[in-house]
This record gives C-alpha cells, structure tokens and sequence, in this order.
C-alpha cells in the first residue's frame, strides 16, 4: 500500500472545469482559496473529450485545467475517466451494452452503460488509463489517483451472452467440475440438474423462482467483476505512477451488490460516497451507521470522504434542502468517525445536465450565499482540526456485517418479506447511537478480541470458520448478542439441519423448531412489557436462561429472550423483532454486562465520539438538539472556544471538538465563531 497521508485534513469537491467556460476556471481557483478547499477530483465523466475518437487523444485542456489548480495550490486526485465511455464505443460495440435479466439492452445516454465482463470495455478503458497516467504521472498537482467512479451504481448487473460466458469461467474457477456445483446448486431439486457448463446462464426472467445458490453465486460473481476492473486499473496505475490509487466506494443503507470487505485491499486507502436519505427520519443517524461501516472496511484505519452533499440532491422523489447549520455537523460527524478528509459533489452546480438541480459548494445562485458561507465556514473548522489526520476512532463495540449475508437473507421464497437485513443493523446501532456508543462495523472475519461487545443482527448466511470465532471470543470472556433468522444456512445457502439458529444454536444454547412469523400490522407483547412485530419463533431454551418469554400471541409463554454462560463469556438471543425502546432497554443491559461506557455521558440528541493516537486523544461533541448541551471535559477546543476546563457547553446545532487533558475546575464554551462565554 503506497502511503496517503500528508498534513491536515483534505477538504474539496468534484472538480468539472469541462462543464464551463475557460474563463471561469480562474474564479473557481480563487474561490477555493478563499473556501480552504486544498484537493479536488478532477475528470471523472471526461472520457468522451479526452478520446474523441479511438486512440485519438486530446489532453491539452486538462494540461490547463492542472497547471492553473497547482498554481493555485490546489492539489488533484485525478480520475482515469473510465466512469462512462463515449458513444462512439456503443456505435461501434453495440456489443459492449449491458442487459437486464428479461434481455431489455440499457443504451448509452446516462451513465455506465457498459457490460462489466466486455474484453472490448476493459481494452478500450485500460488503454484510456494507459493514455492518462503516462501524460499525468509525473504532473505535480496530482497526489491521487481515482480509478473509474462508483464502479457498480447503475451496471453491477449484466445478462447478456458476454456475462453468461464470464459466469460460466467464474464457475469453472470456483467448483472446479459440474458434479461440485451441481451439489453446491442443490440442482437434484426441480430437474436443474446441469451435464455441461454451456447449459449454465446468469439467473435470467424465469417462470418462478430462480435456484437460490446460482442467484447467491451470481450476485457474487457480478461483484468480482466489477472489482476486477478496480484491480486491472489500479495494477495498471501502480506500475505507470508513483501516486496512491482510490476508488469511491458508496457503503450505506442503500447499497447492496458491492463487497466492499473483499475490495478494501486493492486500494491504498479506502473512501466513500455518502448522501443522507431525506424520508429517514433520522438522517444524521444512518450517517453514523454509514461512517462506522467505512471504517470497519478501512481496517479501523482513516479513511476519506469522497462525495457527499452540501445541500438537497436531486435523484431522490423529494430533493430536501439542508437547513442552517447541518452540512457543518454532517461533515464534521464524519471527521469524528474517522474520516480525514471531507469532499463533496460538487465544486460549482451544473448548467445543465441530469444533475442540475444536485446542489453544490458554489449554487448557482453564486458565492453570496448560505451554502457558500457555511462552506468557508466548514473550511476554517477542518484547518483547525490538523492535528486530529491519522488518528483512529476509540470503539468498545463491534457489529458484525457480512454483503453475502445480506444477499442471501433478502432472496426469494422465504418465510417473510418482513425480514431484511439492514433493518437490525440500524436497529440496533441506533439504540448504541442513542447510548452514547461508538461501534466498528466490521466482517465476521475480523479479530474480535479487542471488543468488549459484538453484535450479530441477522447473519443468515455464515461460514463454519466465522460461527467458530464468535465462539471463541464468548468463551474467552466477550458478550455476544445474535438476532433471529442468523445462522440459518451455510456459504451454499443450504439449510443447517438439526434445529436453528443452525450454526449458532450450540453458543446460544437454544433450539428453534419452527418459525412463526406474523402477519403486517400483528404484534405481540412479551411479559417484561415489550411490544415485538415481525417474527416469532418456536424456541426451546437447551441450556440457555430465559430473561422473557412472549405473553400473548401465538407463541403465548415460549422463550423470546435468553442468555447463556459459554466459559467466561455470555452468548444472547433475541429471536423476535423488539420495538425501538425495548431494543434500547436490552442495548444498555449489554451494555452494562460488557462494561461499555460512551466517551463522556451526554444529552440525548448530542453525538460523542473521541478519536485517539499514541499520545493525544480528541473528543468531539456534535449537538442536534435545539438546546445547549453540556458535557464533563478538560482541554483545548479547537474550533474557536479555547480552553475548557471540568465542562464544555456547546450551543444548540452546533460542533465542538476538543483535545483532552486532565480535568480541573472551570468550564468554557464552545464559540464556533462565536464570542467565548467563560465562567
């Protein structure tokens, strides 16, 4: 991995000097310097004027373009461009255009309108990024390299005979011969049974359900084949120039086909694009989910935020705007979940275009305004918080997140539509959310041992290694929380035999015999006063405590709740769909049992994350409330509030980040632009 860091917090945007007149690029540079913005991707949509015709290469504008931003002091992440391709590749390559799984071809006029497994797409774009790191290489504003754009948004994909082909050697790698898949696909069921590889086709539109394993394999193979153009670009890149290599990776609620844990190491450092969901109701909450889970890609390592918005975007049914204030604590709510650096789509709002209405740090409204104001703003924070770029993000708690899981639990055919898979996740970061608890977000791969805590929501699907390490790490002395429907079916989505939570049961020493789930709107009531939807289960305790057990309902006095001794550790299962303030209730008695604190104990509504390195530690305080909060520290605030001492008050909306000492006896308030307010 080639090293990113520098000094102080990276703070930029998309760059599109192609979309304006080149009289404008040098109020643009300056507008920069007066914003604090120091780095911007620049080209990502430009294959279509960097190659206007095969092999024909026109490069002088962006020779500009770069000259003027390092001239200005501005430093680039350079894209390879290879996002979308030009018309002139369909017109030539018809061939070359993705198909939905009924054939429907998706023809170029937005964006990546590309097969993933064309041999002509990956000739033509390599040669494109051949073309641009031998001219760009050795330029001295480029720090970055960006390969291709949100690999995956619009085409992870693609049905068509190219796709069934590279399927069919992705197989062939996989299993080896047919007898293997054949017991992998379960294909003794329905006559599936398959006698040569040319038999075998993505799971196109079919008269009923699909075989699940061979829609589980093709959703992996659809994510292999959009990493491998991430691994041919960046192989291409590490051998042409000396520059780091990113992609921007897009982990939320939202995004589903991509496995980023697989991908993480073919970059040298991990971003993200991130966009708050206007319906959510608590859209700075799923932003915390969102960070966490980057930083559990990352490794618990800093990472950067490659895109997100300064106001209202415009692909959602309703674009909302944001209010006074909240692109500030959005930003720096990512800075506290360690990300160091903040970029945005994008620098100047688009004349024209499908993105027109996508706000921007200039509006079109110009300099002169709320964004552009908070944008300087924001810019002055990130310089102040120079010294907090490389440290890691303090987390007791570990939530484990598997993208083959959540593929395998939302197939067809199951015993509710209700049942997804995000749903616990946010369910249950949301009650850490609201007790003050930072947790990692990682794969069920990872060295838990550093936790106090792990949380396991709906982990269907589950590999024989990983159950065995959840084990050992309750043995060893930790607190394991698993959720209904976990365990349930193996790496080949076959059922595990004996009784369920399948590979879970023994930990959690209990057995299901039959799920009981529940008709919309049907709840039930547990008899410590929890309400539950969703699902119930017929669940005999085999060794496990019963904490609750339901009270009405179909299921009337069967377990619901249960926890079990396994050596030192305690292992718990929740095997209902607990209401938010029950959920909130079973959170801190986890809490409580696993010795978990928050940083500082805080109102409700305001957001505490410390960030530490070997000899400092940072804490900050993010309040989303329409009151002051106060909250026990000692330090130095570092966005204009001086030094605090034993309290710190952080009016209404705003941010406070503070680097801690040992507590004395005064208190201070955090200004954040403001006249301090001492006491």
């Amino acid at each position: 991995m080639r090293n990113w860091h520098g000094e102080g917090i990276w703070y930029g945007a998309d760059y599109n000097p192609e979309q304006w007149p080149e009289e404008t690029w040098a109020e643009d540079v300056a507008l920069m310097s007066r914003a604090g913005v120091n780095l911007v991707s620049v080209g990502i949509f430009s294959w279509a004027l960097l190659e206007p015709a095969p092999g024909r290469y026109e490069f002088d504008w962006l020779d500009r373009a770069l000259d003027l931003l390092h001239a200005g002091g501005i430093d680039v992440d350079l894209a390879t461009a290879t996002a979308s391709p030009p018309p002139w590749l369909a017109h030539r390559h018809a061939e070359t255009l993705p198909r939905r799984a009924d054939g429907t071809i998706l023809w170029p006029g937005g964006r990546q309108a590309y097969c993933p497994s064309s041999p002509i797409f990956r000739e033509r774009s390599l040669a494109l990024v051949e073309a641009v790191a031998g001219r760009y290489a050795d330029h001295p504003a480029v720090v970055m390299w960006h390969v291709s754009n949100e690999l995956g948004c619009h085409n992870v994909h693609c049905y068509c005979d190219v796709s069934a082909e590279a399927f069919r050697r992705w197989l062939r790698e996989r299993y080896g011969d047919l007898d293997t898949l054949n017991a992998a696909w379960g294909t003794t069921f329905w006559s599936q049974r398959y006698h040569d590889w040319a038999e075998i086709n993505p799971p196109r539109s079919a008269p009923t359900f699909a075989n699940p394993t061979q829609q589980l394999d093709f959703l992996r193979f659809s994510s292999d084949e959009q990493r491998a153009q991430l691994r041919a670009e960046r192989e291409l890149l590490t051998r042409l120039a000396p520059q780091p290599v990113t992609t921007n990776f897009m982990i939320g609620t939202g995004i589903k086909y991509m496995d980023y844990h697989s991908w993480a190491s073919d970059v040298d450092l991990v971003a993200n694009d991130h966009y708050l969901v206007a319906a959510h109701p608590r859209p700075h909450v799923e932003l915390a989910l969102a960070a966490d889970h980057t930083r559990g890609v990352a490794g618990g390592g800093p990472w950067l935020l490659m895109e997100h918005s300064t106001s209202a975007v415009n692909w959602q049914p309703r674009n909302v705007a944001k209010t006074p204030g909240q692109l500030r604590r959005n930003s720096l709510a990512h800075v506290a979940r360690g990300a160091d650096g903040v970029l945005f789509f994008q620098w100047r709002a688009s004349r024209a275009g499908a993105e027109k209405f996508h706000s921007a740090l200039v509006p079109h409204a110009g300099s002169e305004t709320k964004v552009f104001g908070e944008v300087c703003r924001l810019g002055a924070d990130l310089k102040a918080l120079a010294e907090v770029r490389g440290s890691r993000v303090e987390a007791d708690v570990a939530i484990l997140f598997d993208y083959e899981a959540w593929w395998g639990v939302e197939l067809d055919s199951h015993p509710s539509v209700d049942v997804t898979y995000v749903d616990r996740l946010a369910a249950l970061h949301g009650a850490l959310w609201r007790a003050g608890v930072t947790a990692d977000v990682v794969h069920p791969s990872a060295d838990l041992s550093r936790y106090r805590l792990v949380l396991v929501p709906t982990l269907y699907l589950v590999r024989d290694a990983h159950a065995a390490a959840l084990r050992r790490y309750v043995a060893a002395g930790g607190t394991a929380l698993v959720t209904y429907f976990s365990g349930i079916v193996d790496e080949h989505d076959h059922i595990r035999l004996g009784g369920y939570p399948g590979a879970f049961r023994d930990l959690l020493g209990v057995r299901t015999e039959e799920f009981f789930p529940l008709p919309a709107d049907e709840r039930v009531h547990l008899d410590d006063g929890a309400t539950a939807d969703v699902w119930t289960e017929w669940l005999h305790a085999e060794g496990a405590e019963v904490l609750s057990s339901y009270a009405d309902g179909p299921l009337s006095g069967v377990p619901a709740l249960t926890r079990h001794a396994v050596g030192v550790g305690a292992a718990w299962y929740v095997g209902t769909r607990l209401d938010e303030a029950a959920t909130d209730r079973l959170v801190a008695r986890l809490l409580t049992e696993a010795g978990v604190r928050p940083p500082v104990p805080a109102p409700a509504g305001v957001e505490v994350v410390r960030r530490r390195s070997a000899d400092r530690s940072w804490l900050f305080v993010i309040n989303h409330t329409d009151a002051e909060a106060r909250v026990a520290v000692t330090g130095t605030e570092l966005l204009g509030g001086g030094r605090c001492v034993s309290e710190l008050v952080v009016p209404a909306g705003e941010v406070a980040v503070v680097r801690e000492e040992p507590a004395k006896e005064v208190r201070c308030s955090s200004s954040n632009g403001r006249t301090p307010s001492w006491s």
